[in-house]
């Protein structure tokens, strides 16, 4: 019985690996085509409406924004070539329950190789036709 129970156990925890491993490639595509400007990439992983929102915050004030993807992606294809920027994931941590997941991601945020701002990611997916799509973006900002 104890034989049985581990296989279970194994066989579930293999499940719940690699379900996070295709959100984490998901989630790392959106940010290969945010880094390299290309719309098409970042869009390969978004469901067809996807919505961000950013919260920034300072010690006075705070103010919320919300961004269509197609407005966002015009706004990163319009940075200048001569602009470095990257945002670096610090950590993952996932909730999934059937075909929809939230994963939470510390990162910090560097122009030209200075850190510009730091925060927090919260993704919503939605797993449709066997793909994980970014359907909402929620991001903190602060400056460091």
């Amino acid at each position: 019985m104890r034989k049985l129970v581990t296989i279970v156990f194994f066989i579930c925890f293999q499940s719940l690996m690699a379900q996070e491993a295709e959100i984490r490639q998901s989630i790392q595509t959106f940010f290969d085509g945010f880094h390299t400007r290309d719309s098409l990439k970042m869009k390969s992983v978004c469901y067809s409406n996807m919505i961000l929102h950013s919260i920034s915050e300072s010690t006075i004030t705070r103010k919320i924004t919300t961004e269509k993807f197609s407005d966002f992606a015009k706004s990163i294809a319009a940075i200048s070539k001569n602009t470095k920027f990257e945002e670096r994931l610090l950590s993952y941590s996932f909730n999934v329950e059937g075909s929809l997941a939230h994963v939470w991601t510390p990162y910090e945020f560097y122009v030209n190789g200075k850190l510009a701002h730091k925060g927090v990611n919260s993704f919503q997916l939605l797993k449709d036709n066997g793909k994980w799509k970014i359907i909402h973006i929620a991001d903190t900002r602060k400056k460091s």
